[in-house]
């Protein structure tokens, strides 16, 4: 099992109303890949610990990120959700959190990709301690600065109210995505999608 400090969650409203904007405005707070001066700005809501996510980012966000990020024609927003396991998405997050931005991407691509090991005997937290742990050794986190980044209180909760943020402005489900501040409907039909929203964006 994960040790977590605890997490302090609104329930999840099943009908909310799709909202118009992101929840948030783009920051300084908030990580981002590609060239934040780019015309097009997309946001991802998104999880470690969610399989449709991991799904998007095994395929999708590779295109996504050849095509657009590496040419520096998006910024791309990462928010981190609490969807799936709780307790993996909050430790996972913290785990990129602990390694430092220009690692974080790495990492959550990483216990992203490490989902068919810890959920190979279904969606609980049984297996992920390892698979956390050993992506944490690969940035330089021991054991023990494991334990403190998952467990730190002020982090998580921060974790929390950027969470319960999130579902009040109604983003339900993950992943959830934005493109210049407005809904996009990503349908699961790979990059074409993306390729019209971002050139009527542009």
């Amino acid at each position: 099992m994960i040790a977590t400090a605890v997490l302090m969650l609104l329930p999840v409203v099943a009908d909310a109303a799709t909202p118009d904007k992101a929840a948030d405005p783009v920051s300084a707070s908030d990580m981002i890949l590609g060239n934040p001066k780019a015309k097009v700005t997309v946001i991802e809501y998104g999880s470690v610990a969610c399989p449709y996510c991991a799904q998007f980012n095994e395929t999708v966000m590779q295109d996504i990120k050849a095509k657009y990020i590496a040419t520096g024609k998006i910024a791309y927003v990462y928010r981190p959700m609490l969807t799936g396991v709780q307790t993996i998405a909050a430790s996972g997050e913290r785990i990129a959190e602990c390694a430092g931005r220009n690692r974080y991407f790495s990492v959550i691509d990483a216990i992203m990709r490490g989902q068919h090991e810890y959920y190979a005997m279904g969606e609980n937290d049984m297996l992920a301690r390892p698979v956390l742990l050993r992506i944490a050794r690969s940035v330089g986190i021991d054991e023990a600065a494991f334990g403190k980044c998952v467990t730190d209180p002020a982090a998580v909760k921060t974790l929390n109210t950027s969470y319960n943020r999130y579902l009040a402005a109604g983003i339900t489900s993950t992943p959830s995505f934005f493109i210049n501040g407005k809904p996009f409907d990503y349908k699961g039909g790979g990059i074409d999608e993306f390729d019209k929203a971002i050139a009527d964006a542009q």
